[in-house]
């Protein structure tokens, strides 16, 4: 059975699509970006950015009743490669031994003129 996961201290969808979907203990995060949940706004510069969306994947976690230890995969969207060593730093002070996979990639443009987009896959086992 396939379950939406949707909580408002993540921003809404900007399109047709779920904050993230549950399918046999796999929840499946799209991509977030650093809006905040609250105003709408998207974060400046590239470490506060980093930072909410982050937060909007905890908040994304926390409604999946998950964990940054149990994503399997990150896919981090930078605009620019510049940002790489920056966002690894914030990035990986959010997690913990055995880090999960990840691949990063430049892309020419973020929803929103965002620096940064993260997805993530999770795995529950529930």
């Amino acid at each position: 059975m396939r379950q939406a996961i949707q909580t408002d201290k993540a921003p809404a969808s900007i399109g047709p699509y779920s904050q993230a979907v549950k399918v046999n203990g796999v929840v499946y995060i799209s991509g977030q970006i650093g809006l905040n949940p609250e105003t709408g706004a998207l974060a400046e510069g590239i470490e506060n950015q980093t930072h909410q969306v982050m937060h909007n994947l905890q908040a994304i976690l926390t409604e999946a009743d998950a964990f940054f230890s149990q994503v399997v995969k990150f896919t981090i969207y930078l605009a620019s490669m510049d940002h790489f060593a920056t966002v690894n730093d914030i990035y990986g002070s959010y997690l913990t031994e055995p880090y999960p996979a990840r691949a990063a990639f430049e892309v020419s443009q973020l929803p929103k003129g965002a620096l940064i987009e993260i997805e993530a896959i999770v795995y529950t086992n529930a």
